[in-house]
């Protein structure tokens, strides 16, 4: 291996999405692995917990966990903030998106679609509100959640937040954050950022 290698699912989505925009922002040359779903079976047993994405790098091991990349991309490309303490706010918050992302992900394999619409609008009805709510008193002033400067939270409160607004997921409207204007400040803030519009304009 001569460069670090990022591993995913062949979508722009989620999890993945926000650990290779990361190593994009940071100017980091990487080979971006697309697996396909038919593929993850066979994959799954050789991962560290089972799941993806998974960084590596010459000379170290395997690395799994969302937050563990991107904090680590984040602190040595000036990504993550540098005091303890403000860090630490800075992981609180990207483990209330993995919160999210626990509550919501199951209903997608509900295969009956009653019982998918009952879970979806339950969802709607409580812990998507109040999941945004506490979010939102968490954010400063802007544009980005630790201030002028975008950082991996950022980019893992846009793939969240994207995530709804598209009205792709079923029983659930994009209007769904419209009444939290600091959560959807920080995901135009990512959208609009040159480095991210440079990424998607790749193709």
């Amino acid at each position: 291996m001569s460069k670090p290698k990022l591993t995913y699912f062949d979508a722009p989505v989620s999890r993945g999405e926000e650990c290779r925009l990361a190593l994009h922002l940071a100017d980091v040359d990487f080979e971006d692995v697309r697996i396909k779903p038919a593929d993850w079976p066979a994959l799954k047993p050789t991962t560290p917990f089972g799941s993806l994405p998974l960084y590596e790098e010459p000379g170290h091991p395997v690395l799994a966990q969302t937050n563990a990349i991107l904090v680590l991309i984040g602190r040595r490309h000036r990504l993550h903030p540098a005091d303890d303490f403000t860090a630490a706010q800075h992981e609180a918050m990207m483990h209330h998106v993995e919160d999210l992302r626990a509550h919501v992900g199951p209903t997608i394999r509900i295969q009956d679609p009653a019982e998918k619409k009952r879970a979806r609008e339950a969802l709607v009805e409580s812990f998507l509100p109040v999941w945004a709510a506490n979010a939102e008193k968490q954010i400063g002033d802007g544009p980005f959640f630790g201030g002028a400067t975008i950082q991996v939270v950022d980019l893992k409160l846009h793939m969240a937040v994207r995530w709804f607004i598209g009205g792709k997921v079923d029983h659930i409207p994009a209007t769904i954050f419209a009444a939290f204007p600091k959560l959807s400040r920080i995901h135009d803030a990512v959208r609009d950022h040159a480095k991210v519009k440079s990424w998607y304009a790749k193709g």
